[in-house]
């Protein structure tokens, strides 16, 4: 698994330190440098049909757009980590932008959120650039992501979440157990369910595609 793109403590504590003392150019570097990690969130929850019309650089965008407005709210009296508060906006803005979508009728009703499309922020073998596979490999990356994104698909809410977490967000156990409010036990052996619920469904070994 690739190095997680979980923005640095440390640095997170000093920028909303600087935040707090009213240093403007702080809160927009504190801002942009969640926006990759909130990309990676966000893309792997759109419902495939959604991501057709919804993009999630937009989504995004307004979720840091709230975070600027709500920030001198949160400082007072921060409830959660910054990181988590972030994500719940940003989870907040994709319901708002499925109930749009609802509210068009544009054919989303049977719909589910979240639900992923990134189809290859989920795929373990996207990786491997496309430039050095041949036509036959490239078939075989395009059918296992399609498997694999149908297999998450079928998975429970919380088998589904700490999937979403470690492979499509790329973020380690502890920082997983810290979003999910456990213990990093319990989120170890829910990931490990997770995965033997997955190895049923595509009838594989876990060591051939997250190898």
């Amino acid at each position: 698994m690739v190095s997680s793109m979980w923005p640095n403590q440390d640095e997170t504590i000093e920028l909303l330190n600087g935040a707090q003392q009213g240093d403007s150019a702080a809160v927009s570097q504190l801002l942009d440098r969640h926006r990759d990690s909130l990309h990676r969130m966000v893309a792997c929850r759109l419902n495939p049909r959604v991501a057709c019309r919804v993009d999630a650089s937009d989504v995004v965008q307004e979720a840091l757009l709230t975070a600027s407005k709500r920030l001198a709210e949160y400082l007072r009296s921060p409830s959660m980590p910054f990181h988590a508060w972030l994500r719940q906006l940003a989870r907040d803005r994709l319901a708002d932008a499925f109930r749009h979508e609802l509210a068009d009728k544009r054919n989303v009703a049977r719909e589910q959120l979240p639900g992923p499309a990134d189809h290859s922020s989920l795929d373990p073998r996207a990786q491997t650039p496309d430039g050095q596979l041949t036509p036959a490999a490239m078939l075989l990356k395009k059918e296992f992501a399609e498997r694999f994104r149908i297999a998450v698909d079928q998975l429970g809410e919380d088998a589904r979440e700490i999937i979403l977490m470690r492979h499509a967000e790329q973020l380690t156990n502890s920082q997983a157990a810290e979003l999910l409010g456990l213990s990093e036990a319990a989120a170890g052996m829910r990931y490990l369910r997770a995965l033997r619920q997955l190895k049923v469904i595509l009838g594989e070994s876990p060591s051939v595609w997250l190898s």
